[in-house]
């Protein structure tokens, strides 16, 4: 993934996060834990969740070098009762297009705000519509390298808004030969409306939307929304 992104989740969650230092942040599928290392570098006691245990053992690692002490714990988004509550919540990268459906995406939603102290900040980024039925069906890359090679092709899946992304690497061993590997992902986004009634049904009253990592509401040809929805209790 192009390191540039990063910045520009970075970038994003401090202008919309509340000025509040130490505050406690969970990032919903760390992955590697490239976002996670960046919001410790910046203050936030960071806490990096993921479904993936290879990925975490590479984020551990990760953190390791940078000198970082980062808790990593394995775990489904869809139950966080294992947790403790947090100020801050983030799931970026698209994530959320990977849950089966409404019911799941509204569950993880519940499952956030379970997990928020009153006044918290809830950031997530999705796929639009736009994104989805218009710029990823069709969609092809192919690179090809002395010792690695991959093919990355894209095409519309049968529900509204969603597609299948098919993945081969050929990745040359110390023997000279490449190894195959494939990977299918399946990701579906929503219309504004349906992600607003999810999170208002979950109990977030305060909700945004920006666009392709600016402060911008979203436009017909906005590829990224971003969500900052704030828990406030009555």
């Amino acid at each position: 993934m192009d390191d540039s992104l990063y910045d520009q989740w970075t970038d994003f969650s401090l202008r919309h996060f509340p000025k509040k230092k130490s505050a406690k942040l969970l990032e919903l599928a760390c992955g590697t834990g490239i976002q996670s290392i960046r919001f410790k570098q910046a203050g936030f006691d960071v806490t990096g969740l993921d479904l993936s245990q290879d990925m975490l053992n590479l984020a551990r690692k990760r953190a390791e070098a940078a000198d970082l002490d980062i808790p990593f714990i394995q775990g489904n988004m869809l139950e966080l009762s294992h947790l403790d509550q947090f100020d801050l919540v983030t799931c970026y990268s698209d994530s959320l297009c990977y849950m089966e459906d409404e019911v799941a995406l509204g569950d993880v939603f519940e499952q956030v705000y379970a997990h928020l102290n009153s006044g918290g900040i809830f950031i997530f980024d999705v796929h639009s519509t736009y994104q989805m039925d218009e710029v990823f069906p069709g969609y092809a890359y192919h690179e090809n390298a002395e010792d690695f090679a991959m093919l990355w092709d894209t095409y519309r899946d049968e529900a509204p808004h969603s597609v299948v992304h098919e993945l081969t690497f050929f990745i040359q061993d110390d023997d000279g030969r490449f190894t195959r590997y494939d990977e299918v992902h399946e990701e579906r986004t929503y219309d504004l409306l349906t992600y607003d009634i999810l999170l208002e049904q979950a109990g977030f009253k305060t909700v945004k939307v920006y666009a392709d990592f600016t402060d911008d509401t979203p436009k017909e040809d906005s590829k990224r929304w971003f969500f900052v929805a704030e828990k406030r209790e009555e």
